[in-house]
């Protein structure tokens, strides 16, 4: 084993406050659906609206780090991405329980294994981008109707708008999950924390 800084300064408080923005996102969206009540209708309904504003500041934030510092690379895979993607399934539904060694190695160069940058990739390109359009199409929807949109189209967009949000808690779940598939039970967490993880030489 030895120790490498894998994750910088930047990347934990994105990671974290990502975490903690979505976090509340849904609790103030549940609770706008009527699930609970906490908070109270309105204040739920305005802190869920400007989560959302800050929640579209940190990805553009996110997206220009990635870009300038050349980091996006760590979602590149050479070689073919679907095998790729069949070992590690392989490796966390099997392998994990027969003590197999990990498919993929961690390193400073490539910190994400071929699921991890799949994932994480359609979860930042496709689907926060889908939930933020639906819920500020949802926001908006009057102004946009004014504009010539079908007043029937409500309906669907807050139907997608809520599918994708139990599709974002399902993810958490199992991103959660995930982490506990390490060395030890925290030592993903632990390195999420402090950027420094232990990794196989």
């Amino acid at each position: 084993m030895r120790k490498v800084y894998l994750y910088a300064r930047f990347q934990r408080f994105w990671h974290w406050m990502q975490a903690l923005i979505i976090f509340l996102l849904l609790v103030t969206g549940l609770e706008v659906h009527g699930l609970f009540q906490l908070l109270g209708y309105e204040t739920a309904f305005h802190v869920h609206n400007a989560l959302a504003w800050g929640l579209v500041t940190f990805i553009v934030l996110a997206f220009f780090w990635y870009i300038t510092t050349g980091d996006f690379r760590q979602y590149l895979t050479e070689g073919n991405i679907l095998d790729k993607i069949f070992m590690q399934i392989h490796y966390y539904m099997i392998g994990i329980f027969k003590n197999e060694p990990h498919p993929f190695k961690k390193n400073e160069i490539s910190r994400l294994n071929p699921l991890q940058r799949i994932t994480y990739l359609m979860l930042t390109l496709v689907g926060l981008p889908l939930q933020i359009l639906f819920g500020f199409a949802y926001f908006y929807f009057n102004e946009l109707v004014a504009l010539g949109m079908n007043p029937d189209w409500i309906e669907p967009i807050a139907v997608i708008h809520t599918l994708l949000a139990y599709m974002l808690i399902g993810f958490v779940i199992m991103h959660v999950y995930m982490t506990t598939t390490g060395h030890t039970l925290t030592s993903n967490i632990k390195a999420m924390v402090t950027g420094w993880e232990e990794v196989d030489e």
